[in-house]
């Protein structure tokens, strides 16, 4: 078991963000239990803060005490602790040694594998005994809190995820067994539920997120360390952090950071804005060896999205339109003769046949809302598809050369395990390219003629298009804008290339400065790339 979970904050430096149940272990398993319990027709499975006569908000620092807030909110607030069983793998007998691959290892694994099970033979004879139990139990604790009064309540995945036991701990001492209801990894949101929840269960009511203020107070309650019925104070230090990686891969991670102290423990549980209403769902913070007051929370409009998903099938289905996005920069906005501050989300690629494609999208369309919702990132994009249930219209508003067109079509069902091939072309097969390229020194890049020859060696099948980058300047434009050798560039400021020549009849045109917008296809993928034409920026 491991005190922490690492995370990785970004590129200028590393952070560890450390998922806030006591022991923070990661585990292998991700199919979830989908127990339905039978719940009263008709009611609610929440209590929604627009549904309901808005309290009034505490004052801070004026008001002399939050101690009326918190032990209204105490009550619904929630211990979880959880047990899980480990099976020992099984090992090998020294009769039992796999033969080793020609590449080192077992059955073309690692050579440490062997090495790793001839230790285990030697000092326990290839089998568990009184050293070596046939399993491990493991357990770590959470917090959550209560959200319907037929005992639902909401925490972290990583809290139960693997787990055989739940137990939960109301703030008055009685402790009640749960069982899971749904999981969904990608946002880090869990749903279960009390087997003989009690009467009269308190619960809380759920804000909008989408409404709080980088600067408003929030109240942060759980038990960190184990430590019951803690509540700390603290502001919204920033809204949309994304891509931190702590969900499945960052996909959808959109959280809302605060300084209000969070520690191991505090997982799962309620962050409250202060009229009493959960605003969002306490995840992570930055391991205390790289910084100190820095935590992160799912906004609960995230959570309150997939709630009946959880309830109803235990997992979450999300909404697909096939296409690749990316960030409109700066640069990219010149490219496309759009003003600088222009927000939305560049289309990047198209799946053939897919639901967009279909639609009529193409790539260098710039998204700027979805059913109705401002696009400022392309996360925005992702989330907000994600959201539409399959089968259900998405309203897109696009800028294509400048003009706003108007897409509705039905999204399909995002593909449970997404994978992007990423090709690169190695440089051994790109030397005898080189003599023959045509330079382009307002770029810093030398460009060859597509062959069939050179579209063999970079795995095209069919007719290939665009000329290929043979040689890139060290510091040069196209080096800095990210241009590798090998990249095959599709189109120059949205028209057709074809031979090197096009790409020096359009540079030709450019002055230092202005932006010369390539569609580069690496690999499987096509994107666009801004370059500076001859400037230093």
């Amino acid at each position: 078991m491991r005190p922490t979970i690492a995370r990785s904050i970004g590129v200028a430096f590393l952070a560890a963000f450390v998922a806030c149940s006591q022991d923070g272990r990661a585990a292998t398993d991700a199919s979830a239990k989908a127990a339905q319990p039978a719940q009263s027709a008709g009611a609610p499975l929440f209590r929604d803060a627009a549904q309901t006569a808005p309290a009034p908000e505490a004052q801070v620092p004026v008001q002399v005490s939050l101690a009326p807030l918190i032990d209204k909110l105490k009550p619904a607030v929630v211990n979880i602790s959880t047990t899980t069983v480990v099976k020992h793998p099984q090992v090998r007998g020294p009769s039992q040694k796999r033969q080793r691959s020609p590449h080192g290892g077992p059955q073309g694994g690692p050579q440490d594998d062997d090495e790793f099970q001839d230790f285990f033979d030697r000092f326990f004879g290839g089998r568990p005994g009184p050293e070596m139990p046939e399993e491990f139990h493991g357990s770590s604790l959470g917090s959550g809190f209560v959200i319907s009064p037929d005992g639902f309540i909401l925490t972290n995945n990583h809290v139960v995820k693997d787990a055989t036991d739940i137990v939960v701990r109301l703030s008055d001492g009685s402790e009640y067994k749960a069982e899971s209801v749904g999981r969904d990894p990608a946002t880090d949101v869990a749903l279960i539920r009390l087997a003989k929840p009690p009467k009269n269960l308190p619960t809380v009511v759920l804000g909008d997120s989408d409404a709080a203020r980088q600067g408003d107070f929030v109240l942060a309650m759980g038990s960190p360390l184990g430590l019951r019925d803690t509540a700390t104070l603290g502001i919204i230090s920033a809204k949309h952090r994304q891509e931190l990686g702590i969900g499945a891969g960052g996909t959808y991670d959109d959280f809302l950071q605060t300084d209000a102290a969070i520690n191991p423990g505090n997982s799962g549980g309620p962050l409250f804005n202060l009229r009493g209403e959960v605003i969002g769902i306490n995840t992570a913070i930055v391991s205390p060896q790289m910084g100190s007051g820095i935590g992160f929370a799912v906004p609960i409009n995230i959570a309150k999205a997939i709630l009946p998903q959880l309830r109803e099938k235990g997992k979450v289905t999300r909404g697909y339109i096939g296409v690749s996005v990316g960030e409109l920069t700066r640069d990219l906005a010149q490219g496309f003769k759009l003003p600088p501050d222009q927000k939305g989300a560049l289309v990047q690629n198209v799946v053939p046949k897919g639901p967009a494609a279909k639609a009529g999208l193409e790539a260098g369309d710039i998204i700027v809302a979805v059913n109705g919702k401002p696009v400022e990132s392309r996360g925005d994009v992702t989330r907000t598809v994600a959201l539409i249930p399959p089968g259900q219209k998405a309203e897109l508003t696009v800028l294509r050369k400048g003009a706003k067109k108007q897409f509705a079509f039905p999204v399909a069902q995002r593909p449970e395990e997404e994978a992007i091939a990423r090709g690169e072309l190695g440089g051994e097969q790109q030397g005898e390219q080189q003599q023959s390229g045509n330079q382009s020194p307002k770029l810093g890049v030398t460009v060859a003629d597509m062959t069939p020859e050179i579209a063999r060696q970079l795995g095209f099948e069919g007719p290939a298009q665009g000329v290929v980058v043979t040689e890139v300047a060290d510091g040069g434009p196209a080096q800095r804008a990210g241009i590798r050798p090998g990249d095959v560039i599709l189109e120059l400021n949205q028209a057709p290339v074809k031979r090197s020549q096009d790409i020096a009849g359009e540079i030709k045109k450019l002055k230092e400065g202005d932006i010369a917008l390539l569609r580069v296809r690496r690999g499987d993928q096509a994107i666009f790339v801004a370059v500076p034409v001859g400037g230093t920026r």
